[in-house]
């Protein structure tokens, strides 16, 4: 016997997906892949945006003059446009509402504990950074490093069930 219909946990909203894109690339250009790859990040792995929802809503901002798309290394790049721009900031309190309701579904759906985890894991990428930055031409080093933060990811992958 069945157990019924899956429960599928709904990230965003309709109309949601172009402010989210947009926020996305005020801060950088970007092509197709390197947006779903920031939003599936910016959910820590929680939500995986599909081709089907990325591309069109590219393309309906680009449409709408919100984005600006160049051919860069044979990869169509976005950019966001001054109207862009404006548009985040006339819709400003629905930006942050939304990304505050994503924030609050990772917190239920990964517990407290993942701030924490964040912060950890922020301060492990910063070291890393830094201490390679400061070795310099030590390529022996640098491999030391990559591999301790292997082991740590092994590790942490242990962990699961």
């Amino acid at each position: 016997m069945g157990r019924g219909p899956r429960q599928r946990r709904q990230w965003f909203e309709a109309g949601d997906m172009k402010y989210v894109i947009l926020r996305l690339l005020r801060d950088k250009p970007m092509h197709g892949y390197e947006v779903m790859k920031a939003l599936e990040e910016h959910t820590h792995g929680c939500y995986k945006p599909s081709p089907g929802t990325v591309y069109p809503t590219l393309q309906w901002l680009e449409d709408e003059g919100l984005v600006q798309a160049s051919e860069v290394e044979g990869k169509k790049v976005y950019a966001i446009t001054e109207d862009g721009r404006k548009f985040l900031e006339e819709h400003k309190t629905t930006v942050e509402d939304i990304f505050d309701r994503v924030a609050e579904t990772i917190n239920r759906f990964v517990g407290e504990p993942m701030p924490e985890v964040n912060r950890a894991v922020g301060r492990l990428v910063g070291q890393a950074y830094r201490t390679a930055w400061k070795l310099g031409d030590d390529e022996g080093k640098k491999r030391k490093i990559a591999e301790v933060l292997d082991r740590a990811t092994a590790e942490v992958a242990g962990l699961a069930p």
